[in-house]
């Protein structure tokens, strides 16, 4: 069992006022900001004896601020062991190849048999008190229902710095994410810049739409075409590169351009009649699938520790794969 830490740090007199979660972002920087911030919250942060439970409280010059980092707590999603697919693991990260159906993080309707059951299971002791729950640091998230790379924390130290990366987007040229769809048509043109708003949809709030400029995020996907990936240039295989990360953005920005993933049942649904194009195989390929075909082929980023530039890629999945043999006429 971890033993409670206290930490503490005096804002020098040179400082001028700051607001208090920056001001312990900058000294204790192994924490996260957010884990920073709930332990304001939960008036674990005292300054000059007196707990601020505002994130964004100035602190000034000579203020003395003590942290309370609490006992690690046994993790709230229980360890179950499942067969992983690990390009890479050591003491501070670890890099998956999901398989589609395999959610990432439980929440409601998926409390148990998630990617965190699994990495509670797999790494045991070796995981550090993230946010005082001992549990995987999951930086960022793939659907359910798309395979492929992503890479999850094992400390605070790693979390902190992968968040930071992913936060920053790849603008520094650290952190790289690309992916390989199957869509309807081939795009015009063949490669090209998808740069719209995406928001919750209003009529639909299992969905995401794309929005007005001045609403929703910001949200820039880089596409090129792969190669037709039948004949008849009804489907083409499309490479996707992430300028930004938002819930649904490749599949809602594709659909947005008309078109939309094979698979894609949310957002696609209206491709469904295409599908009677396909030769037999090709339609028996895609029925067997059962997801929208997006896969994370790229995942780059810099190690959090070392500084070592990191490169994984994963190939097409076997679904993905017999999907394109299906489609080129190749024997499946």
């Amino acid at each position: 069992m971890d033993e409670p830490q206290r930490l503490s740090v005096t804002v020098t007199d040179e400082a001028s006022s700051e607001r208090l979660d920056r001001v312990l972002a900058a000294a204790f920087a192994e924490l996260s900001r957010s884990r920073l911030q709930a332990l304001i919250r939960e008036g674990r942060v005292l300054c000059d004896g007196i707990a601020l439970r505002d994130p964004s409280r100035k602190v000034g010059p000579g203020t003395h601020i003590v942290v309370d980092l609490p006992e690690a707590v046994a993790a709230e999603p229980q360890p179950e062991a499942m067969d992983l697919v690990i390009p890479y693991e050591d003491d501070d990260l670890i890099v998956i190849d999901k398989p589609a159906g395999l959610v990432v993080h439980p929440g409601a309707g998926h409390e148990s048999g998630t990617l965190v059951n699994a990495l509670v299971a797999h790494c045991g002791a070796s995981l550090s008190g993230i946010g005082g729950v001992r549990r995987p640091g999951i930086v960022h998230r793939l659907d359910k229902d798309t395979s492929g790379l992503l890479v999850v924390a094992k400390n605070d130290r790693a979390h902190h710095g992968l968040s930071a990366q992913f936060a920053d987007h790849g603008r520094s040229g650290d952190l790289e994410r690309a992916y390989l769809a199957l869509v309807w048509g081939i795009p015009e043109p063949r490669a090209g810049t998808i740069t719209a708003n995406l928001a919750r949809s209003q009529r639909n709030r299992e969905k995401i739409a794309v929005v007005r400029e001045g609403e929703g995020r910001h949200a820039v996907t880089h596409y090129r075409v792969e190669a037709a990936a039948d004949h008849d240039g009804i489907v083409a295989l499309v490479r996707c590169v992430l300028e930004t990360g938002r819930t649904h953005q490749i599949r809602v920005h594709l659909s947005h351009r008309g078109h939309p993933l094979l698979g894609d049942d949310t957002y696609g649904s209206a491709m469904k009649t295409k599908a009677a194009k396909l030769g037999e195989a090709a339609r028996t390929a895609l029925t067997a699938l059962g997801r929208q075909a997006l896969h994370a082929t790229l995942l780059g980023f810099r190690h959090p520790r070392t500084d070592e530039r990191m490169h994984f890629e994963s190939p097409l999945p076997p679904d993905m794969a017999k999907l394109v043999d299906a489609l080129s006429g190749k024997p499946v």
